[in-house]
């Protein structure tokens, strides 16, 4: 939150973190199947386990304490889910999470296999099914909740704080602002944050969302309805007029869905090779390799276009489930 704070430094007494020890991720060139373009390395958030989920939990998970369970619901191989359990476990807290079915693939069931072994985990039928049980078990326990995805918009000033990141050590590097940012867009948070925090610093850069979820989740007026929620609670806590959101900047790509949560597609499987071909980093078919099958194609059509793609995904616990060895893999 380095970034946030120093913008607004009223932010310091009223937003309680918890302690993940997170830090600032590079921005890396890549020549990836013959094309350039850069890469927000936000797998390298944490030493434990990163990814876009952890900005949103430095935040989520300030308020949390040892006396109630964390209680989360999402697909049976949900990073989310995998992300709240890992960071509740560092922090000594119990998980709960309660799931519903998806279509599968390898990273898909070995994600589930770790959150079994780090949380309480309840399979339901449906996605209704586990809301349902979820209504139910906040009520009962007075568990700590954490909705889908982390996105909220306290969830999503974390992700406020990495545009203003970007934006920063760009300027730093004297490099100028991507034409184009690509990500993954599931519950919406990391773009709603992001659309706020590149408003906020006049940036024009393009935000191109790559649906991966069912269009009723993911939409323009979902991430614009978060972003303007997330701006609201903003302005709210610093206690300043902020500049309007700059709705223009957002893009979304419906065409990389595959038709399902967590199918994979040939576009991505073929995306995910070439990187990996090029020594970059893993990524898995339900999110981040549909993005970056956009960014890549983007990019290779459009060599003039200085395309960002932001890795949401954290692959590196794949090599060793063990999370102590992830501190010693960390580039």
């Amino acid at each position: 939150m380095r970034a946030l704070l120093a913008r607004f430094p009223r932010l310091a007494d009223a937003l309680p973190r918890a302690e993940l020890h997170l830090r600032e991720t590079p921005v890396e060139s890549w020549c990836v199947g013959g094309a350039s373009l850069l890469i927000k390395r936000d797998d390298l958030v944490a030493l434990t386990l990163g990814g876009n989920k952890a900005r949103a939990l430095e935040l989520l998970l300030g308020t949390a304490d040892a006396a109630r369970p964390l209680l989360t619901v999402g697909a049976s191989g949900s990073t989310h889910a995998l992300s709240v359990a890992s960071h509740g476990a560092t922090l000594g807290l119990r998980t709960q999470v309660i799931t519903w079915p998806q279509e599968t693939h390898a990273v898909a069931e070995a994600t589930a296999a770790r959150i079994l072994a780090l949380a309480e985990v309840t399979p339901t039928r449906s996605v209704i099914h586990a809301f349902v049980r979820a209504m139910w078990r906040r009520a009962a326990h007075r568990a700590h909740w954490i909705p889908a995805g982390g996105s909220t918009p306290l969830g999503a000033l974390g992700h406020v704080d990495a545009a203003l990141e970007l934006a920063g050590q760009l300027a730093r590097e004297g490099a100028a602002m991507p034409d184009t940012i690509v990500l993954p867009l599931g519950s919406g948070g990391t773009a709603a944050g992001l659309l706020v925090g590149l408003s906020l610093i006049g940036a024009h850069a393009r935000l191109l969302g790559v649906r991966v979820v069912p269009r009723v989740v993911a939409n323009r007026r979902h991430v614009l309805r978060l972003a303007r929620r997330t701006q609201a609670l903003l302005a709210s806590i610093a206690g300043e007029r902020l500049p309007p959101l700059d709705d223009d900047l957002l893009e979304i790509d419906h065409g990389a869905f595959g038709g399902a949560y967590g199918r994979e597609t040939s576009e991505a499987t073929r995306a995910t090779e070439l990187l990996r071909a090029a020594g970059g980093p893993p990524l898995e078919g339900t999110y981040s390799a549909k993005a970056f099958a956009i960014a890549l194609g983007r990019a290779q059509r459009s060599p003039d276009e200085r395309v960002l793609f932001w890795l949401t995904f954290d692959g590196r616990w794949l090599a060793s489930p063990d999370d102590s060895t992830i501190t010693r893999t960390a580039r």
